[in-house]
């Protein structure tokens, strides 16, 4: 689902009451353990987290007008998904996560190449996210993306 926000807090005014708190918490956990020098805005129709052009005045390879992406989330018709480049981008981070996911949910974890859905708000491991939130600084992801990811 697109939601038309201009902030964090209108995206999460916008989404169905039952998710609003889930998706508070969500924001909370990632800005109070996320790297400094990460911004949050509204990136793609999501809350996402991304490197500024002060920092990477290149942006985004594909639409260099956007600043880097890293992290972001959204209110999906089904699910509450969650999106990071380090499970993309840095296999050992993706080892991580699928090994820590079962400590942390009882759910079959359900996840595409860097989305983790979650169909039920009560689902979602906030600690796992806080630990995956500091795994990579600004400066490391620059470093990831300029020697992995903008190549291809």
């Amino acid at each position: 689902m697109q939601y038309k926000a201009t902030s964090p807090e209108d995206y999460i005014n916008q989404v169905p009451e039952d998710r609003q708190q889930a998706l508070a918490k969500l924001r909370k956990t990632i800005a109070d353990h996320l790297p400094e020098g990460f911004e949050e805005g509204i990136q793609y129709g999501m809350i996402g987290y991304y490197v500024p052009h002060r920092k990477y005045p290149n942006g985004y390879h594909c639409d260099p007008k956007q600043p880097l992406p890293f992290m972001s989330f959204a209110s999906q018709k089904n699910s509450i998904n969650l999106y990071h480049s380090g499970l993309y981008a840095v296999p050992e981070i993706h080892a991580w996560f699928i090994n820590e996911y079962p400590k942390h949910c009882k759910r079959k974890l359900d996840m595409g190449k860097s989305c983790v859905r979650f169909k039920k708000p009560d689902d979602i491991p906030y600690d796992l996210i806080a630990e995956l939130c500091k795994k990579l600084t600004v400066e490391e992801w620059i470093n990831i993306y300029e020697t992995n990811i903008k190549k291809t």
